[in-house]
């Protein structure tokens, strides 16, 4: 998929998981429905780290591009040391280990802890980055004609006014985790969702995704999962742009509707 359709699928997921916690009698508060749904819409770009050309190589200059050429390497070693018989030979990492349900867990369970331990700064570049990602997927011809440094305070000033709210008692700071002390753990579930939904929205297209990994499937360790052949796509095609993002922002609708109780 590209950049768009992630970020509408894992906006569209949170407010999905919203409507299930609502049904479960642990609703979010609106500040967690929204900034989760950013961070989420966010975090599904993350995984083209390992992509040179996707679009958060862009997003925040040469940094990002230098990260993005770091994972590739990263990635690209990572399939060559692991690989089995059965695997392809391959060059550059695209599609490998930034592409896991491993990488998403680690990631999401890294970010929550830094949340947790590290204080108001830690959040706020939190949600920084991933509000910045959330501009350049949702809002991606804009973003593409304006300045990188519109988009960034546009990030840096959503991240600070989201910051305070949540901060306020009962806005959600301690949502789902109310011991003392894990006031924000909740921030790297959004993390690890839109991960996971990244490489779903992959596996349906025509080179599938990895996403089991490091667990083999029969003679390969990076077994690409999907459909049939035959219900796959390519990315970019008429399917994902007049099917599938009508079908996501449907389905966020719905959802978020659910989560505030409206349905």
């Amino acid at each position: 998929m590209m950049g768009p359709a992630h970020s509408l699928s894992g906006a569209a997921a949170w407010l999905g998981v919203g409507a299930a916690a609502a049904a479960a009698d642990r609703p979010m508060p609106w500040p967690v429905l929204v900034v989760g749904a950013l961070i989420c819409a966010g975090a599904a770009l993350a995984p083209d780290l390992d992509h040179k050309s996707a679009t958060i190589s862009r997003a925040f200059g040469p940094v990002s591009r230098t990260l993005c050429e770091v994972v590739d390497r990263l990635s690209s070693a990572v399939y060559k040391a692991t690989k089995k018989q059965g695997d392809p030979r391959r060059t550059g990492g695209h599609r490998t280990l930034t592409h896991t349900w491993l990488w998403a867990v680690l990631v999401g369970t890294g970010v929550s802890v830094l949340a947790m331990t590290g204080g108001r700064w830690a959040v706020l570049a939190i949600l920084f980055i991933h509000l910045v990602l959330a501009v350049e997927g949702l809002l991606w011809r804009a973003a593409r004609v304006s300045s990188d440094v519109l988009v960034w305070l546009l990030g840096a000033t959503s991240a600070w006014i989201l910051a305070d709210v949540l901060n306020k008692p009962g806005s959600g700071a301690d949502w789902l985790f109310s011991a003392p002390g894990q006031e924000y753990l909740w921030l790297g579930l959004p993390i690890v969702l839109g991960s996971l939904v990244h490489c779903a929205g992959d596996a349906i297209t025509v080179s599938g995704c990895p996403v089991l990994w490091p667990i083999p499937v029969g003679n390969k360790r990076w077994y690409p999962v999907g459909p049939p052949k035959a219900m796959r796509f390519r990315a970019g095609s008429w399917v994902e742009l007049k099917v599938l993002m009508p079908v996501f922002m449907l389905l966020g609708g719905i959802g978020g509707l659910g989560a505030l109780g409206v349905i």
